[in-house]
This record gives structure tokens, C-alpha cells and sequence, in this order.
């Protein structure tokens, strides 16, 4: 079992290897050049060791001047080639590693913004901040890593070649040692590729935690939890210490053993070759260079065992990017191929039902169950009920945020899967109870999506939404930037500011989704002004918690718990359905 556990991760390893290879190959020439600088930086180490004989023998023993000059210059030579190399190496890697990060950063963004909304409702976003940022870091070490790992195997080889050219008896008994030098190398890899894996899952883990304390910054503060919050925080600071110095004891731990070993067979050689010298059948000058060339050779080792737990973590870090990549599981939203440009006249539903990851509700059963209504073009339909009733989850089919689980959905007697997502996006507009704004200028918030719009059309969209008086109140007027999420804004500044954004978008088909219930009163004034130029000679479903908002719509559906129960104007539905006339009091008498 273990055999074959360690074949099935020998062969992983390989196909990891071979698709971060894929990556790189459109700079291929790059690396060709970095491979080859590398090779000039081995070549000119192994030329210095080779020198130290001329030096010792022509220079310091037979005093020839000839050496004295030549030996200072090939050395001053084999520097400058050795840097230069080693110049052009660390940039053709640095770029080709940069943009293969940017190539993977891609891709997995990509993935990442057509996932369906359900997915981020599971996911936590740090999580998702890790994946992309950190994680495919891991990754773009790797090519440097590979490149070291050349270098250094061709410096080996440079080396062993003047060990043997210098004396083939010695070379002979210091390669019984270099097997072992290569022991620890192999032993910690598992245990660095295991640490990698944790110390990315930790990290990841830990960024969600600070995503959700950042965001959530305001209820600490309400609720006076700055301190519990501390210890949580100090609890998951302390896990990535504690990762992150395994990796460090076991990665440091080899290097000891590396020396330790080396140190047994350069001591036996430096006695045996000493004895050499001594009864004069070496020269010191061979020796010397022997031993240069023979302690030359630990540093390949150690950069080779570094770059080796830079691999580690790279494969680590493929592991979790590619498993994202290539889940099955996260299917991006399907798009159909047809583009929809026609005028809206008729949106169908027909027996839709919508359960969320196949369960049901908290009140025991369908988010929306077989639901059958009719809304044709110029139509303002208003949709009410009680909480958990099934009203957003209901519009929020018709953008197909959520595919409906049974029933179908026509508009303008097509299924809504057959037209493109960003057609069918680009003609529904969203107005919602949380005004979400960038951290961009508030120009550029309401362009959004729009970004070939004019000044002018960005101004008589905020005029329409009566947002242009406090727009140019602020210093910066247009140009003012709204923090993250628009907290320099008040709440009912950001819904006019996201009415302007939907008023520009100009899209026939409109959908308000209790869009004033989190505003005071004269703020929600102000919006429903903003609202009604909004509507006007558009398709309109409305999501409203205050009904005072409906009273005047063409139809008014009333919902419980996924089902529609009734429909009709307010007078008729007033008295005759008992829901809605519980909910008309219960509002209305408290007015009173």
C-alpha cells in the first residue's frame, strides 16, 4: 500500500511538474538564455577552483612572473563572466516567473468571477484572496528554483571534473561520500511538500479570518469585543508561527546533516592527500586545488537543497490553484448564444421552483415552489410577503443568479438559458437594499458598466436621481472618492448614487429589491423621487417591505413561504386575501 502511495505521488509530482513547465514554455527563450548564463556561472566556479593549482605551483613555489600575471587576470576574467551570467540569468527568470504569475493570476480570477453566487455564499473571501494571491506566488518561485537546480547539478559535474583532472585516486574516494551529502535532500522533501501544503491552508485561513474582523469592524465595536476578537486573532497568528518554524526546523535541520557527513570524508582526505604532499608525490598546489574544488562542491548541495524546498512549495502551492482550476465541482455560469437586443415584452414564469443546494428552507420547503406569474412590458409589479417568503430569491431567477430548480422561465418566448449572460444582464437593472459602491470617484461608480459614458450622461443620470445637488456640495464633486463601499456616504446618498448607476445602465426591465427599507424617512423621500423617474417607461418588479411604496402598482403578488397565494390590485386584494390585509394593518395602524 505504501509502495503504491508513493508511486501515485511520484506521478502527481510529475504532471504537476509538466503543467507549470506548460506555463513557461512561451518563454522559452528566456529560460534557454537563463540556462545558459547559469551554465557560464558553474563553468567560471569550477575555473576558480581550477586556478588555485597555478597559483600555488607557478606562482607561490616555481616563482614564475609569467603566472603572476596571467593567473590575477584569468581570475579577474572568469569574475566578470561569472557575474555577468549570473546577471542574466536572475532577469530572464524574475521575468519569466513574473509573467507566469500574472498568466495563473488570470486564470483564476477568471474561474473566480463566473462562479454562480452560490459558490461565494460558501466560500469565505480571504480564502479566495489566498488562493490568488499567495498560492500562485508558490508557483512563480518554481521556475527559479528549476533553473537553481540546473546550475548547481552543472556545477556539480564542472567540479567532479577538476576533482578527477586533479588527482583520480583521491576524486575516486571523496564520490563515495557525495551519495550521502544527497541523503538529507531526499529525506526532508516529504516532510517540506507536507509542511508547504499546511502553511498554505493556514494562511488562507487566516486571511478569511481578517477579511471577516475587517468587514465586520462595526459590530466589534458595538458589541465591545475587541479583546475576545484579539485572542482569536492570536490564535490563528500563532498557528501560522507555528507552521512556518516546522518548515523552518526541518528545512534548516538538513543543511547540519549535509555538513556533518561532508565533514567525515573531507577530513579523511585531507589526511590521506596530506600524506601525499608530504612524501612529494603531489604537489601542494594540486592538493589545494583538490580541496577547493572538493569544498566547492557542498554549496551546490546546499543551494540544491534550498531550491529543493522552494519546489516543495511550489508544488504545494499548484496543488490548491490547479484544484480549483480543475474542480468539477465549480462550473462557471453557462451561457447561451443567443444575443438578446429586442425590445422587452413579456417575462413568463411557468411551475418554477428553486431549492437551494438541493434543501429547503427554514420553513420546510422550497425557496420558490411552483410559482406561475405573467409581467409584460411597461407593468409595475409588486411583489410582498413576509420575510423568508420567497420574493428575492424569486427576481433573482430572472438575471439567473440562481438557475431554477424545476419549472421554466420565457422572455419574449425564449428560456432565459438560451440568451447570453451578459446580454441578458445588460437588460435587467438592480436596485437592492444594500447600495454597494467601489472605492472609485463617484463618477466612475456610476458609470460603471458603462464606461464609455460621457460627463454629461453621468450628470442627467445623477440629476434624475436627485443626487446631483450633494454631488456638487463635496469638494471634489464627480471626483470624490467614496471609500470602500461608499462609507464616506450617507445610506440614502449611496441608494441615489446606485439609481444614477441603474438610470445610466437604461435597461427596460428593472428590479427593486426593498430598495428604501433601510432608510429613514426623508431619505426614503428622496429615493422613492429617484425610484419613480427610475420607473418611468420602464418594466417594474418591485420588492417592497412598506406598502405605502405599492399602493399605486398594476399588480401586487403576495407570497408565503415560496408560493404565491394571491394577486390583484390593492383594492381587490384588500379584505378578500388575508395575508395582505394583515400586513396593510399591522403597517398602517402603526402610523396611526
Amino acid at each position: 500500500m505504501g509502495l503504491l502511495g508513493q508511486t501515485g505521488k511520484k506521478r502527481l509530482d510529475r504532471r504537476l511538474v509538466a503543467r507549470i513547465v506548460r506555463y513557461f514554455a512561451p518563454y522559452k527563450w528566456h529560460i534557454v538564455l537563463a540556462i545558459i548564463a547559469s551554465g557560464v556561472v558553474s563553468l567560471c566556479t569550477a575555473g576558480t577552483a581550477w586556478l588555485i593549482k597555478p597559483a600555488m605551483d607557478d606562482i607561490f613555489i616555481r616563482k614564475d612572473l609569467n603566472a603572476l600575471f596571467l593567473v590575477p587576470l584569468a581570475y579577474i576574467l572568469l569574475m566578470f563572466l561569472k557575474g555577468a551570467g549570473r546577471y542574466t540569468q536572475s532577469l530572464c527568470m524574475s521575468y519569466s516567473a513574473l509573467r507566469v504569475l500574472q498568466t495563473l493570476r488570470h486564470q483564476l480570477f477568471a474561474k473566480l468571477v463566473c462562479l454562480p453566487l452560490s459558490f461565494y455564499e460558501r466560500t469565505q473571501v480571504g480564502t479566495l484572496m489566498s488562493r490568488v494571491i499567495n498560492d500562485v506566488n508558490m508557483i512563480s518561485s518554481s521556475l527559479t528554483a528549476f533553473v537553481q537546480m540546473f546550475r548547481q547539478i552543472l556545477t556539480v559535474v564542472s567540479l567532479i571534473f577538476v576533482v578527477f583532472y586533479q588527482n583520480f585516486e583521491l576524486a575516486c574516494g571523496a564520490m563515495v561520500v557525495l551519495p550521502l551529502v544527497a541523503l538529507p535532500i531526499v529525506s526532508f522533501s516529504r516532510a517540506l511538500r507536507r509542511y508547504g501544503r499546511k502553511g498554505a491552508e493556514v494562511n488562507a485561513d487566516f486571511s478569511a479570518m481578517l477579511q471577516e474582523l475587517f468587514s465586520g469592524i462595526r459590530v466589534i465595536k458595538a458589541f465591545a469585543t475587541e479583546k475576545e476578537e484579539n485572542a482569536r486573532f492570536d490564535r490563528g497568528n500563532a498557528s501560522l508561527v507555528d507552521i512556518a518554524l516546522r518548515r523552518i526546523r526541518v528545512g534548516e535541520l538538513s543543511s547540519p546533516v549535509m555538513e556533518l557527513i561532508a565533514a567525515f570524508g573531507i577530513g579523511a582526505i585531507i589526511w590521506y592527500g596530506g600524506t601525499k604532499v608530504i612524501s612529494d608525490t603531489m604537489t601542494p598546489g594540486t592538493f589545494f586545488s583538490f580541496i577547493a574544488a572538493l569544498i566547492m562542491l557542498y554549496d551546490p548541495f546546499k543551494s540544491f537543497n534550498s531550491a529543493n524546498m522552494d519546489v516543495q512549495n511550489a508544488l504545494a502551492g499548484a496543488e490548491r490553484v490547479f484544484a480549483m482550476l480543475d474542480d468539477p465541482s465549480l462550473k462557471v455560469e453557462a451561457s447561451g448564444p443567443v444575443i438578446l437586443d429586442e425590445p422587452f415584452r413579456e417575462l413568463v414564469f411557468t411551475n418554477v421552483c428553486l431549492d437551494y443546494n438541493g434543501g429547503s428552507t427554514d420553513e420546510g420547503g422550497s425557496a420558490v415552489s411552483n410559482v406561475s406569474l405573467t409581467i409584460r412590458a411597461g407593468q409595475r409589479v409588486a411583489l410582498v410577503g413576509p420575510s423568508g417568503a420567497g420574493k428575492t430569491s424569486l427576481v433573482n431567477l430572472i438575471p439567473r443568479f440562481y438557475e431554477p430548480t424545476r419549472g421554466e422561465i420565457l422572455l419574449n418566448g425564449r428560456p432565459l438559458s438560451e440568451y447570453t449572460l451578459d446580454s441578458l444582464r445588460r437588460n435587467v437593472a438592480v436596485v437592492s437594499q444594500e447600495a454597494f459602491l467601489f472605492d472609485a470617484t463617484l463618477a466612475e461608480n456610476i458609470a460603471y458598466g458603462r464606461e464609455s459614458a460621457s460627463g454629461d450622461d453621468i450628470a442627467a443620470a445623477a440629476r434624475a436621481a436627485f443626487a446631483d445637488d450633494f454631488i456638487h456640495e463635496l469638494p471634489q464633486g464627480y471626483d470624490t472618492c467614496v471609500g470602500e463601499r461608499g462609507v464616506k456616504l450617507s445610506g440614502g446618498q449611496k441608494q441615489r448614487i446606485t439609481i444614477a448607476r441603474a438610470l445610466l445602465k437604461n435597461a427596460p426591465l428593472l428590479i427593486l429589491d426593498e430598495a428604501t427599507s433601510a432608510l429613514d424617512s426623508e431619505s426614503e423621500r428622496m429615493v422613492q423621487r429617484a425610484l419613480d423617474n427610475l420607473m418611468e417607461g420602464r418594466t417594474s418588479l418591485i420588492i417592497a417591505h412598506r406598502l405605502s411604496t405599492i399602493l399605486g402598482a398594476d399588480r401586487i403578488v403576495v407570497m408565503e413561504r415560496g408560493r404565491i397565494i394571491d394577486t390583484g390590485r390593492h383594492e381587490e386584494l384588500l379584505g378578500r386575501c388575508s395575508l395582505y390585509t394583515r400586513l396593510y394593518n399591522m403597517q398602517f395602524n402603526e402610523v396611526r
